[in-house]
């Protein structure tokens, strides 16, 4: 089995097809005739193809949130050697115990320049996390740096579902339910335990991943904002069937319980010639984001640009939310209209993909990110204060950059390659040296 060159993935990648949606029953055939109809079992599937079913979800979970997928496959994912432990190269999994969690303001320039042959899953860097994998709560922050394909092997992660932010370079994800192209600019989110392999569209890919041990992402309730509005589900697309039938020596890496397990696969996993199903990959564009804004005064708080959230067991507090600072018009009269000074009982992992973000002026740069623990004091540094306090209030357009963050319920502890890299930005504390007393009596 070989991969395409960056050439003949582009090529691949203009004639994708997808279905549209988020959350609902797809399905997708790549060879006619392949799916069932009317039971999901048949005493033999059509075309000689084995049924298999992907659950995401327990059997008895509400229908609305019970993720499920039946495969048909010209194998069945049973058919494999057993799994060896190998190395875990950089990634690290929740309970984080390596370093105590920190109350201090964090920053981190992009990571380094990758060993050549580097592929995306050797190129996985974990920053922190919070949570229990294997209780199934908590999330991890991680970002790559690759700069190969990952040719003949294929990841599948059962600690959780991975939200892949490309921040530089594009890719083509081969998933078990087909493929997706994710370029900066979209995310790419893929179930727990669906197989995939990373191809680079460009010489080098540069992101950001959330692993989400928790409930599922889902899309935010709108509440009194109405029927419409932030991340619409029409706009997300879902693969539509495509297989690989090849023979040949193919590594399956399985990450189980924060390891790492491989084995030698005789032929490709990527083997579903259809399927239909809620547990599916999805690919975003967030600049199709509805941002929703003040049009009157005052700095709405962060949370009305949620674009995906996983609840926990209490309302309203999420596990992990994922956040989009989209362009948008401010129009906000007598309002200091970048972000306000804050401390919050939640802990924010802010990352950059494009331009500049409006409350730091300098030193936050594309493919670098900040760390605010809960309670930890933040806001605009002082030359965006004192630029934001002076500015003329008129409407005014923020296009010129693209920064999410992943806001979590528990503290994010650093790994102790993250608290100790030579990327960590040193002096961070001093952004905010300079505000002066302004009190006047």
């Amino acid at each position: 089995m070989t991969t395409p060159s960056g050439d003949q993935a582009r090529k691949i990648v203009e004639g994708l097809g997808h279905s549209r949606g988020f959350g609902n029953e797809h399905s997708s055939e790549a060879v006619p005739g392949a799916l069932p109809h009317g039971r999901n079992a048949p005493q033999r599937a059509p075309l000689g193809l084995y049924a298999e079913q992907l659950s995401g979800s327990a059997f008895t979970e509400p229908r609305a949130s019970n993720r499920r997928s039946w495969l048909y496959r010209i194998r069945p994912s049973a058919a494999h050697p057993p799994f060896t432990r190998t190395d875990n190269g950089r990634i690290r999994t929740a309970p984080f115990t390596e370093t105590v969690p920190d109350p201090n303001r964090l920053r981190w320039n992009p990571l380094p320049e990758p060993p050549a042959g580097t592929d995306w899953l050797a190129g996985l860097w974990t920053l922190g996390g919070n949570g229990d994998a294997t209780q199934r709560t908590g999330m991890a922050v991680h970002l790559y740096h690759a700069n190969s394909s990952m040719d003949t092997r294929v990841f599948s992660d059962a600690d959780g579902e991975l939200l892949i932010v490309p921040e530089r370079g594009g890719l083509l994800l081969r998933t078990e339910l087909g493929l997706l192209a994710a370029r900066p600019g979209e995310v790419a989110l893929i179930p727990r335990g669906v197989r995939f392999r990373v191809e680079l569209l460009d010489e080098s890919a540069r992101g950001y991943v959330c692993e989400n041990y928790g409930h599922p992402f889902e899309l935010p309730e709108l509440g009194p904002i109405g029927a419409n509005g932030l991340a619409n589900a029409r706009d997300f697309r879902a693969p539509l069937a495509a297989y690989e039938d090849t023979e040949g020596p193919v590594e399956v890496v399985n990450k189980f319980c924060g390891n790492l397990w491989s084995a030698v696969y005789d032929h490709s996993p990527l083997d579903v010639v259809a399927w239909h199903g809620t547990h599916t990959p999805y690919v975003y564009d967030l600049r199709t984001f509805n941002v929703i804004g003040s049009i009157s005064y005052d700095h709405p708080d962060p949370s009305i640009f949620t674009v995906l959230t996983s609840p926990s067991d209490t309302p309203g507090l999420a596990g992990v939310d994922f956040v989009v600072f989209a362009p948008r018009w401010l129009v906000g009269e007598d309002t200091f209209r970048p972000p306000y000074f804050h401390r919050n009982v939640m802990s924010e992992y802010m990352g950059l993909i494009d331009g500049a973000y409006d409350a730091k002026a300098e030193g936050f740069v594309p493919g670098g990110g900040s760390l605010h623990n809960m309670m930890s004091a933040h806001g605009p540094d002082r030359e965006t204060f004192d630029r934001a306090s002076a500015a003329e209030l008129k409407p005014q357009k923020i296009d010129d950059g693209l920064a999410f963050m992943f806001e979590t319920r528990w503290p994010v502890t650093a790994t102790e390659q993250a608290a100790t890299a030579d990327h960590l930005q040193r002096g961070y504390d001093d952004v905010w040296q300079g505000l002066q007393r302004h009190f006047r009596s």
